[in-house]
């Protein structure tokens, strides 16, 4: 049903192009400016993208990073609502347009099985996308990266300069996403923000934070609006109920293994060929939309890094009816014990599908 380019390849090497020429201790110079600036450093108010190389400087420290987390966010959706295939997408303060760059890996150029109201693509279209953003300068490196690329709905993005959070509602579309946003914004401007999001999402809202506990708190507040506007939760929880994590004792999030190139290392630093980017993430569907997803949760997702020892394999999981629990899956299980052994942390687990019987079930929370 998809046919994903090697996007992953062409952002790599926009990228790679885009520091062409402009010298490492001034890449370099500007990555830790923007780290400072992000991390709180800086009067308020002082711009943090001042000009083209400072917004090349954040596309080659962030976006791979952001692009990786955002496509394996997307990627569970697309899991668990194997019908969406979304004809337009609206990409929230998108930026350089990561976000927009991970559909294209999720789902190619789209617009097959989405759906939509006739204000997007038809069948057999390329996706209609839309980045909204405040800083324009991020826009038209946006703008320029999706140029060259090899994906119909890359190039086609119109990228629009607008206020977040705050301001009229959101244009709908299929698919809305926002990524890296709700930390920049205040409290209220959070909530009208999602509010905005859940209203204009005719089938799902996908929000990706930081994997930290302030990411992850975000996170749920964020989630709990969405359930409260009628949304359904498809990832990575089981369900739209409760969070069994205990609020101040840990908080659910995931990795995902970012290629660093000579580049990349160079800007940010390290000698290591990869890195983990830890984020949190919520993916809602809106149900019963005409023509909609059909997508169900998974029974179970695994909520640590699987522990392979000899003979067994212990998954820490978040269920739909036990909560928080670790399962232990050894040789006897057959099918079940190898694919425990080939799961990964944030994959949904179902002992039925994994060889028809379950490991044994471990009382209580999740041991550390």
């Amino acid at each position: 049903m998809f046919a994903p380019l090697h996007i992953d390849e062409e952002l790599r090497g926009a990228l790679a192009r885009l520091l062409d020429g402009l010298p490492p201790k001034q890449a370099a110079g500007a990555v830790e400016r923007l780290i400072a600036s992000y991390r709180g450093r800086v009067p308020t108010g002082t711009p943090v993208l001042r000009d083209r190389a400072d917004v090349a400087a954040y596309a080659a420290y962030r976006m791979p990073a952001t692009f990786e987390a955002v496509s394996a966010a997307l990627g569970a959706l697309a899991d668990r609502a194997p019908g969406l295939d979304p004809a337009t997408h609206l990409d929230v303060g998108g930026g350089t347009g990561a976000a927009v760059w991970a559909a294209a890996a999720v789902w190619g150029d789209g617009g097959g099985g989405g759906g939509g109201d006739g204000d997007g693509a038809g069948a057999g279209g390329a996706r209609t996308t839309t980045v909204l953003d405040w800083a324009e300068p991020a826009l038209a490196l946006g703008r320029e990266l999706a140029a060259a690329s090899g994906s119909a709905a890359l190039r086609g993005t119109e990228w629009r300069h607008g206020r977040i959070g705050a301001g009229p509602g959101l244009e709908a579309a299929d698919l809305v996403t926002v990524s890296y946003v709700l930390n920049e914004l205040a409290e209220d401007a959070r909530h009208s923000l999602v509010d905005a999001a859940a209203a204009a999402a005719r089938r799902a809202v996908v929000i990706v934070e930081p994997g930290t506990p302030d990411g992850y708190r975000r996170v749920i507040e964020a989630r709990g609006r969405l359930v409260g506007a009628g949304l359904r939760v498809l990832a990575p929880c089981p369900h739209s109920g409760t969070c069994p994590v205990e609020p101040g004792s840990d908080w659910c999030h995931f990795a995902a293994r970012v290629s660093r190139s000579s580049l990349h290392r160079q800007v940010k630093g390290g000698s290591l060929a990869y890195e983990d980017e830890k984020f949190s993430y919520v993916a809602a569907v809106r149900p019963g939309a005409d023509g909609g997803p059909d997508g169900t949760p998974a029974p179970a997702r695994i909520v640590r890094r699987p522990q392979i020892r000899k003979g067994q394999v212990l998954l820490d999981l978040c269920t739909e009816h036990d909560g928080l629990r670790r399962e232990t899956v050894t040789k006897r299980h057959g099918p079940a014990y190898r694919a425990a052994r080939d799961a990964d942390w944030g994959d949904d687990w179902d002992s039925e599908r994994d060889g028809g019987r379950g490991g044994e079930r471990d009382g209580g929370r999740p041991r550390p």
